[in-house]
């Protein structure tokens, strides 16, 4: 098996640049829980690129973050309207319901994204003590499915948000993608869109481990640091996560490496398209890409590039590039694709 295919970008290693900040954050004694010079300096370094309102506080993992999130914002009664496919009601194992004590309330999604017409549907009820009160809207960008939310998107979410008393919160595990696809800072379409906190992650950008909660609304921050505590996200050695945010947001650096993991999907797009017998499901606008696969090659392109299928009954697989991914990788992974179709005759 090709120990770099195309499964995850959660499966690449880390960029010698974090390295490097980490071995620079070990060359010394640091005060532990976050009163370091590393994070107070990352910090404002959030503040640079989300604008000075923005209150971060570093956990150990996405879903975590996205826990903590919803956690800060909801109370038992309450729940959160996401998309069907959404990390927090597919991938997480019921952390969501289970820490969060809410119900998640789920939208179609044919395209990743959901919209404000079907957020609708579940805004009934509203005082009525026999139903659960929705409180958060929780989105995704990108989507699942690479899809990427715009500016406008998402502001028109938020305003819908803010006109039935509701919140935002934005899954930002790949949000380097969606910056680098959409060419706009990371503020224009989070603090300045409306988005009340965000999960920012970097894990599969190159980082080694380490997400940050943002919020951008203060009242939801209030107390937030005996949550994390309460939910054992509190680091001890908080300055190896907040060196890597430090050369993560620094010059550029998250956005040269998103361009690079969004440009090899598109280049792996554009020679999927040239094999008539593989379709491609979903408009590639970050750095996934999804493709129904004729069963025949299924299992033998596996045992050379290691993938994941999305959606098993229709042998479709989800195709993710990374930062370390180089155009002799799809080079060779499409030429496999043509031996083995040609192969098999069909």
């Amino acid at each position: 098996m090709n120990k770099k295919g195309f499964a995850s970008d959660n499966n690449s290693g880390i960029h010698p640049y974090i390295l490097s900040a980490i071995e620079d954050a070990n060359k010394s004694h640091a005060i532990a829980y976050g009163d370091d010079d590393f994070t107070q300096t990352a910090k404002q370094k959030f503040k640079q690129h989300f604008g000075n309102d923005a209150e971060v506080f570093f956990v150990f993992n996405g879903t975590a973050a996205n826990v903590l999130s919803l956690k800060a914002a909801t109370r038992q009664h309450n729940a959160v309207i996401c998309s069907e496919l959404a990390h927090i009601n597919v991938d997480e194992c019921g952390a969501p319901e289970r820490f969060t004590g809410c119900k998640l309330l789920t939208c179609p999604a044919k395209n990743g994204k959901i919209t404000v017409d079907e957020i609708a549907k579940h805004i009934h009820g509203t005082g009525f003590q026999h139903h659960v009160q929705p409180k958060v809207i929780s989105i995704s960008q990108p989507s699942e499915l690479g899809t990427v939310y715009s500016v406008n998107e998402i502001k028109t979410i938020a305003q819908f948000a803010r006109a039935n008393s509701l919140l935002l919160h934005v899954d930002g595990a790949r949000l380097a993608n969606a910056a680098a696809s959409l060419n706009v800072e990371f503020k224009e379409f989070t603090a300045n869109a409306g988005v009340d906190v965000l999960s920012f992650g970097g894990t599969k950008n190159g980082m080694m481990y380490g997400e940050a909660v943002v919020f951008f609304n203060s009242d939801l921050s209030e107390n937030f640091m005996y949550t994390r505590k309460q939910a054992m996200q509190l680091a001890s050695k908080m300055r190896f996560i907040a060196t890597q945010f430090i050369a993560y947001l620094n010059n550029g650096n998250c956005i040269e490496t998103a361009k690079h993991s969004n440009r090899m999907a598109k280049l792996l797009e554009a020679k999927i398209k040239e094999i008539p017998q593989i379709k491609i499901t979903q408009k590639v606008e970050s750095n996934a890409v999804f493709a129904l696969v004729p069963p025949e090659i299924y299992e033998d392109l596996q045992k050379e590039y290691f993938f994941y299928l999305w959606d098993e009954k229709n042998c479709e697989a989800r195709w993710m590039c990374s930062f370390d991914t180089t155009e002799d990788d799809i080079n060779k992974f499409v030429n496999l694709i043509k031996n083995l179709i040609k192969n098999s005759q069909i």
